[in-house]
């Protein structure tokens, strides 16, 4: 018989660091939240009342200690750090996503400029301050980034991409190294 050993996604790719940004995968439960019709209340209450988090707004997301709650789309959060309270299931469509997704944590301080070469929005403090969340395109795949810190950074994109990804940032990891090697010479 086959033995299946779980993997995280990034497993044996991450941790990365070069020129003083990390990159890190984050492995913890994740959760795709979808209130029913007219239950929006609800669940932000039954959010609130298992997790100690409330729905973000559009563009935001909600944290209590571990657990975070970002938005995801019209109707659509998910839920990380924390297997989803029993309760949400009674006003929400509640799927766990754990293993769907790549998530990774950047940090230092050229983490903007390493994401700058891989997605086209708006990496500026005006336009993404710290706890708002974006679904966007990370070089060439669907993903969504999140600035949870002044110079901290979440990406997610799906896990049949996470090798992608870990090359990705790690090739514009090395080009921002190399620019800033060049300007000090």
């Amino acid at each position: 018989m086959v033995k299946l050993i779980a993997k995280s996604a990034a497993e044996g790719l991450l941790p990365v660091e070069v020129a003083g940004v990390r990159v890190e995968e984050i492995v913890a439960p994740l959760a795709s939240l979808s209130p029913f019709q007219g239950q929006d209340a609800a669940l932000g209450k039954a959010l609130k009342k298992a997790h100690g988090v409330v729905l973000p707004k559009a563009g935001q997301i909600t944290q209590a200690g571990e657990v975070s709650c970002h938005w995801f789309g019209l109707n659509h959060v998910m839920l990380m750090g924390a297997a989803p309270d029993a309760s949400l299931a009674k006003v929400a469509a509640v799927t766990d996503q754990s293993d769907a997704w790549c998530r990774v944590r950047m940090t230092g301080e050229a983490a903007r400029d390493v994401l700058a070469r891989l997605t086209p929005i708006d990496l500026r403090d005006a336009a993404l301050p710290v706890g708002a969340t974006a679904r966007t395109d990370i070089q060439h795949m669907s993903g969504a980034l999140t600035r949870v810190g002044e110079d901290v950074w979440e990406v997610m994109v799906f896990r049949s991409v996470a090798r992608t990804l870990v090359h990705d940032l790690t090739t514009s990891l090395e080009t921002v190294a190399g620019i800033a090697e060049m300007r000090s010479a």
